[in-house]
Parts: structure tokens; C-alpha cells; sequence
């Protein structure tokens, strides 16, 4: 993450070292999540290296304090993944209850800091490439790919993994070297999502098999016929949703099962997992309009003009796809449709 595939250097935004600690923590607060941190002894001052960048929603560091610290008491309200990829030095890892594991270059570990507490050492010649992926983007894709959402028996697992010439290795260095000199990944955004969709995905699959969790079967063919006819009915009607009553009634069942059933089988809500369906049918909407559309008629067409947490949702889904690509306003409509 210094440099660019043709060896340019990658720039960032702000400082790349620090020997401030409050200059430090502020960078981890806004990359991993607020947490508690002591140096290894008194009065040491950080030689942090902090570099940065963006992968869709996941955020990619190269980072050190570059003197032995202690980390815990990782905020679970910030809702996010860590998952820490020892390049140099080591790291001492809160794994269960009766035991710890030790990572060396090459080295990977995850964990969910939103779904289990969790600690670390690290010793002074420590350097990471850390992922911060937030839950609910790894629950998405797991959503969309795999058609329902893992239980807590394997968002609490903490898991060590990896090694030198590791397939996960092989992935990471891809990704590395698809970020340009801007910081930005080359072909984004499409580029960035086909990333975001590939670690997401990779990581679940070793995860579930450190956790001993059966993503090939998995609740997806567990779930009950009225789960599965509700999934039908939100994702055929999503632009223009029923009730939660309605589709209970459709289904044949009441609300409180139907929602019982969602949460048991696909780790959501009903209306969760409307959403979910809502925002991907907006994309859609977006990256492919038709002659004449704007962004302003799609999203009254999705329901933008509504209240409450789904309409906040499809307002941020607006204003993250309108951006780049490819729906501007324009008087006529959309920019490129026709």
C-alpha cells in the first residue's frame, strides 16, 4: 500500500506516521472503532505507520504503533469486522476462553467485534494490512450469495488463519494491487464492489469452516415453506412492497411466526430483508436507467419521498450510486440513457 502497481506512490489524505498518540488514535477510531490502547510501558511514544484505503464499503490499512502495546475493550456499537494480516513482528490474539493464538508474518485473524469481546498484544516490530469490514455489509453479501445470513455460532467464533502462500494471501495481494496512485481501485466502482463481493465471500467461506458452520447447506434449506414463499413475494414486489400483515397473510401464517421464522433462519428481519431486496432493486435502478428516467424519478419510483429507516436507506443508496455513475440530473433525464 505504498506504491501502485507501476510503482508510483499511492497518495493519501492526512499523515502516514505519527508520534502523537492522540494523532494515532484518531486514526484508528475512524478506520477500526473506538477501543482502549496501552503502550508497553510508560512515558513510549508511537512510531505509527498509518496508511489507508478504501475498498467499497471495507476499509484497507497498512498500520503499526511501532512500540509493544495492549489493545481491548473494542467498542461493539462501531458494528464492525477486524481482520488483522501480520506482514512483520507478532500478534497475541484473545481466541476462546482457554486459550490464545499467536499470529507471525503471514498470519491471518478475524474477528467480529460487534458479536464477542476481544483483546491483543502486540510486540515492537508489529506491522499489519487490516481489514475493517462492517457486519451488516458482510451479512448483506452473505444474504445475496448465499441466501441467508449465518447465526452468532460463527459471528463469535474468533479465528486464526492463513499463512504464507495461503490462498487468503493470494487474494489479499490482488486486492493491494488494484489500488492506483490516487488511492482509489482501478475500474472503480464496479471494480471495487467485484473486490468487496471476493474478500467478503473468501473470508466467510474459511470462517465458517474455522467455526464449523455448513454454509453449503446452511438455514437456506432448512427455512420453512412460508419463509421461502415471503422471500418470493418481498423480492418479486419490491419496488412497489405489501404489508407485513399482507404477506403473513399470503403465506398463510401471522406476522409474529413469519418474523420468528426470518429471524431464526435468515439471522433478519421481514423487513430487513425487504429492504435489503428494495436497495439492491434501486442499484439496479441507477446504474441501468431507462430513456428518460432521472435520479429523481427513480427514486420516487422506489419510494425515496417515504419515511423512516428504509427511506434514509434508499436516500444514502441515492447518494452513493448517483455520484460516479452513471445517473446525473439533467433537464432532459437521465445522462447517457437512450
Amino acid at each position: 500500500m505504498l506504491t501502485d502497481a507501476e510503482g508510483r506512490p499511492i497518495r493519501q489524505d492526512g499523515p502516514t506516521s505519527s508520534r502523537d498518540w492522540d494523532e494515532v488514535q484518531d486514526f484508528c477510531r475512524r478506520v477500526y472503532m473506538p477501543y482502549r490502547v496501552r503502550p508497553g510501558a510508560r512515558h513510549l511514544e508511537p512510531a505509527a505507520v498509518m496508511h489507508m484505503a478504501q475498498v467499497g464499503r471495507i476499509t484497507m490499512t497498512r498500520f503499526s504503533y511501532g512500540v509493544p502495546i495492549h489493545l481491548d475493550r473494542f467498542d461493539p456499537d462501531a458494528g464492525n469486522i477486524l481482520v488483522l494480516n501480520t506482514i512483520r513482528g507478532a500478534l497475541r490474539h484473545k481466541q476462546d476462553a482457554r486459550g490464545q493464538a499467536t499470529t507471525r508474518a503471514g498470519d491471518s485473524f478475524v474477528v467480529d467485534c460487534s458479536r464477542t469481546d476481544y483483546w491483543l498484544d502486540g510486540d515492537g516490530d508489529h506491522l499489519q494490512l487490516n481489514l475493517t469490514i462492517p457486519h451488516d455489509v458482510m451479512a448483506e453479501i452473505a444474504l445475496r450469495w448465499l441466501g441467508f445470513v449465518p447465526d452468532d455460532r460463527l459471528w463469535t467464533q474468533r479465528l486464526a488463519f492463513g499463512g504464507s502462500g495461503s490462498r487468503w494471501q493470494a487474494l489479499l495481494t490482488y486486492v493491494v494491487q488494484s489500488v492506483e496512485a490516487s488511492g482509489r481501485v482501478r475500474g472503480a466502482p464496479l471494480m471495487a464492489r467485484h473486490l468487496e463481493e471476493l474478500i467478503c465471500m473468501d473470508l466467510l467461506q474459511i470462517w465458517a469452516e474455522g467455526a464449523g458452520v455448513n454454509l453449503r447447506d446452511g438455514a437456506r434449506a432448512a427455512a420453512p415453506r412460508h419463509v421461502r414463499a415471503a422471500e418470493e413475494i418481498m423480492a418479486r414486489e419490491a419496488r412497489d412492497p405489501p404489508s407485513m400483515s399482507d404477506i403473513a397473510s399470503r403465506v398463510g401464517v401471522s406476522v409474529r411466526t413469519l418474523s420468528e421464522g426470518f429471524r431464526r433462519f435468515r439471522g433478519m428481519t421481514p423487513r430487513e430483508f425487504l429492504r435489503a431486496r428494495r436497495l439492491e432493486g434501486l442499484r439496479a435502478a441507477l446504474q441501468n436507467p431507462l430513456p428518460g428516467d432521472t435520479v429523481t424519478s427513480i427514486a420516487h419510483d422506489w419510494g425515496l419521498c417515504q419515511s423512516g429507516r428504509a427511506g434514509r436507506g434508499l436516500s444514502r443508496m441515492v447518494r452513493r450510486t448517483a455520484r460516479p455513475h452513471p445517473c446525473r440530473r439533467t433537464e432532459a433525464g437521465v445522462k447517457g440513457a437512450g
